[in-house]
């Protein structure tokens, strides 16, 4: 029997994945009292200031039972958050079983539902644990029924308390009774699977693997195969909070590879490392291919900047393999990149990491999804809304639709249908988990929930309905494309594809908005909303006024207006001549359609 457990944590966000992780951390004596401090895995400062995980994290844990056996405990610590799926099915497939925490306060929740899901699609063995029974407001019962009745978990949870450290010993030796120990092949030749990497700038790429056959050594020649790049192996070893070097991993093991790689497009997340001489002939199936669903322009603030905002992408990648993105330009923001997220958040998230860790000044566009539009009698993939040919040529647009899981307690089911009904939503299905527990399932938009339908969702409920979505085939929509002109001029940034119901409401929202926002400046803008070069909305800013007549005392009415008629030709050049400057809250205000 082996003695490796492979495992990570699965919840909904905020249901004390970390604070699980930091006990069983200090239980098997990974890290010191002195060492210690809340959060140990989430080492991204967005992380801490967050409180949520973002990266999942892979620690190595000894651990001693009571009858002396010695047993390794890779744990893998996932996020909660919708966005962040895709960081949670690649952590599944290094792993043969799950710690599924449920707080035993809010009971199961649209993520928990999600990631039990995806734990058994991946055949893995779920480890159920109902964690904060310490607090007051704590239903344990409520939670048990939940879990029996919505995720149909047989095995029987344990009761726990990650801040106070309560069932913390049951909770690992369930782990190593409960999850199957991992398969040991020593006699085949190298398959280990590439589940995460990051750049160092010394070292060059770090990639994180789980070795499934044979052995991996330092000064071994080895193969990816799906780029097909050679290397040698620099150095192994694994993580216990900082990475600790060893001579080899063998199978079964989780740790990390230095193999010098520079190009960052030698490494490719779910590719299978083999020996060079001696290749496996059982690589891994390799990731599903994720798409994003979200896109939005990213623009350095300053030209100068662009090969920074370029190479920081590149390394981003690295770390987090669902981002998408490709170089193009915009009239008034100039050159920068379309980039594709998995959602809000993940965007949020992206714009603040390069912020942070490149030091990059960005301007962000408004988020958009992808529509398929058929055009004299072709398909066509629209990602940027200004792409969009004019309604004449258009004969249907297709716009991406979601299955929405709201989970929320029946008092808000009110305000929950209002919500849905809103943002363009079909009701598919209603039923109880209990008596105080509604489970909605929704047909909805995609292009409704990317933009503040999260925080409306927890308004609605006072924070106790929770959300998860998963994408179905696209569905016919009555779209329109939006364009604002200022001075005359379309701005690209600017431009909206939205249902033709709410046109003329988002038209006088942005309209009112960008007159609010642009500075007066020494001649009238116009600012006016078109659809199919047709104006349905316009507003004016104002001139400001330059008292030409100041320096006249008297003289004749004629000396005055020839003044007034010199301005007034000055100003209409202006006009003609003129730049409009854009601060940067004016392309923000195109991101608060919504709210």
């Amino acid at each position: 029997m082996s003695n490796i457990r492979n495992f990570c944590i699965i919840a909904h966000i905020d249901h004390g994945k970390s604070t699980l992780a930091d006990r069983l951390l200090e239980y098997t004596g990974t890290i010191s009292q002195r060492e210690m401090k809340d959060q140990i895995l989430d080492g991204m400062e967005l992380e801490r200031e967050r409180g949520i995980t973002i990266k999942a994290k892979a620690v190595r844990m000894n651990y001693m039972d009571n009858s002396g056996k010695s047993y390794v405990l890779n744990l893998i610590d996932t996020p909660g958050h919708v966005d962040f799926t895709y960081e949670v099915s690649r952590a599944l497939a290094a792993c043969e079983g799950a710690i599924l925490v449920i707080d035993a306060t809010q009971g199961v929740e649209a993520q928990t539902l999600a990631n039990t899901i995806l734990a058994k699609n991946a055949n893995l063995k779920i480890v159920p644990v109902i964690n904060k029974i310490d607090l007051p407001t704590a239903d344990v019962d409520s939670a048990y029924e939940q879990m029996k009745e919505g995720l149909d978990v047989d095995a029987e949870p344990i009761l726990a308390s990650a801040k106070e450290g309560i069932g913390i010993n049951e909770i690992v030796d369930s782990v190593i009774a409960n999850i199957p120990p991992a398969k040991i092949v020593n006699d085949e030749p190298l398959s280990a699977l590439i589940f995460d990497s990051f750049y160092e700038s010394y070292r060059g790429v770090i990639v994180i693997i789980r070795v499934f056959d044979g052995k991996i050594r330092k000064g071994m020649k080895v193969r990816f195969i799906a780029s097909g790049a050679e290397r040698e192996i620099l150095e192994v070893g694994y993580m216990k909070i900082k990475m600790i070097e060893a001579t080899e991993l063998s199978s079964g093991e989780v740790g990390y590879v230095v193999a010098g790689v520079k190009d960052i497009r030698d490494i490719k997340i779910g590719d299978t490392i083999t020996d060079s001489a001696n290749p496996t002939k059982r690589p891994h199936e390799g990731y599903k291919e994720i798409n994003p669903f979200v896109f939005a322009g990213l623009y350095p603030n300053s030209a100068s900047e662009y090969d920074g905002l370029k190479t920081a992408l590149e390394k981003l990648k690295l770390s987090d393999a669902s981002l998408l993105y490709f170089p193009e330009t915009s009239v008034a923001l100039g050159f920068g990149f379309r980039c594709g997220f998995l959602g809000s958040l993940h965007l949020e998230i992206i714009k603040e990491r390069l912020e942070r860790e490149f030091g990059l000044s960005l301007l962000v566009t408004a988020p958009n999804v992808v529509y398929k539009v058929k055009t004299k009698g072709k398909y066509i993939v629209i990602d940027n809304p200004f792409k969009l040919p004019n309604n004449a040529d258009v004969e249907e647009i297709w716009e991406p639709y979601v299955e929405a899981t709201i989970i929320c307690p029946v008092e808000y089911l009110g305000a929950m249908f209002e919500l849905c009904q809103k943002r363009r939503g079909k009701q598919i299905s209603m039923k109880y988990m209990n008596v105080k527990i509604a489970f909605l399932k929704y047909h909805m938009p995609l292009a409704e929930i990317i933009v503040g339908f999260y925080d409306a969702l927890k308004s609605a409920s006072k924070g106790y309905a929770s959300f998860d979505y998963e994408h179905i085939d696209p569905q016919l929509g009555d779209l329109v494309k939006l364009e604002i002109m200022i001075n005359s001029e379309v701005v690209d940034a600017f431009t909206v594809i939205t249902h033709k119901d709410k046109s003329q409401t988002v038209a006088h929202y942005l309209a009112e908005k960008l007159k609010g926002i642009i500075p007066r400046h020494m001649f009238e803008i116009p600012i006016q909303v078109k659809i199919n070069n047709k104006i349905i909305v316009r507003e004016t800013i104002s001139a400001m006024r330059k008292d030409v007549l100041a320096k006249c005392y008297g003289g004749d009415i004629t000396r005055k207006r020839k003044l007034l008629e010199k301005q007034k030709e000055g100003k209409r050049k202006m006009r003609q001549f003129g730049r409009v400057e854009m601060p940067s809250e004016a392309f923000a205000a195109v991101l608060k359609i919504d709210e």
